[in-house]
């Protein structure tokens, strides 16, 4: 019989491997690999040039495992940029009783934001970066105008819906501008109930009150619904049409 010794076994092939497909060392890792990732894109990309596949791909995982983590493209963006807040959950709520009653609401809203000692410091950074970083500049007005402005405008009837989204926004955005950033008196110690009152009228009719007559809506050929950035998979809105729904073969193993 003849002898084995010292003869070396072939290694065996390994099989090429994809994207993963679920969890590799658990849910925050696979988290912190697609925050990583998008952070990245974002930041060189802008919002609207990053594409949810693209994302995945850096990320080395299945693109179906983005909405699942993160349901949309504006949440990822939060997410991202370690924003404490849902956008789309806050302006649901502000226009639930209808525009016509919005915008006080919003002001408050604004105003909640800006000084729960939770929230408030990391829209601050997130404001001051804007104002000294292109990058971070653009990032942030393509996700304002797509995920902000854009739900404004959803909730408003008229080819003038996204002017009048912006102007309400230009008065939000300037009152914390003067109070919490530059702290301009007296806007910096007005009382808030102050605040709701002389702004939230002014809010109120750019939303539903009379305009000046001018050209029709700046942007209206741009699309009403907010991007949710799952155009780019085939993906349907809830993020699962076109890939293996999470827990199948293709798409999370687990939650």
């Amino acid at each position: 019989m003849a002898s084995t010794t010292g003869r070396r076994r072939s290694p065996r092939a390994t099989p090429p491997t994809r994207g993963r497909t679920g969890p590799r060392g658990g849910d925050a890792d696979t988290r912190a690999d697609i925050l990583a990732a998008a952070r990245d894109s974002f930041s060189h990309k802008g919002y609207s040039g990053t594409t949810l596949r693209a994302v995945a791909q850096a990320a080395g995982v299945d693109v179906a495992l983005i909405p699942y983590y993160f349901g949309s493209k504006e949440n990822l963006f939060a997410a991202s940029m370690e924003l404490p807040v849902r956008p789309e959950q806050l302006i649901e709520a502000a226009f639930a009783e209808g525009a016509e009653r919005a915008g006080p609401r919003l002001v408050e809203m604004f105003l909640d934001l800006w000084e729960d000692p939770t929230t408030g410091p990391s829209i601050r950074t997130l404001f001051r970066s804007a104002t000294t970083h292109e990058e971070s500049r653009r990032a942030l007005s393509e996700f304002a105008t797509a995920a902000i402005l854009g739900r404004y405008a959803a909730h408003l009837s008229g080819p003038d819906a996204r002017r009048r989204a912006a102007l309400a926004a230009s008065q939000l955005v300037g009152m914390a501008m003067l109070r919490y950033l530059i702290r301009i008196e007296p806007a910096a110690s007005m009382p808030r109930e102050q605040l709701v009152a002389d702004l939230g009228p002014t809010v109120q009719r750019y939303l539903t009150g009379p305009l000046a007559a001018g050209p029709c809506d700046v942007g209206a050929a741009g699309p009403r619904v907010p991007d949710t950035g799952l155009s780019d998979t085939g993906l349907s809105d809830t993020g699962l049409s076109d890939t293996a729904s999470p827990g199948s073969d293709s798409g999370p193993t687990g939650a």
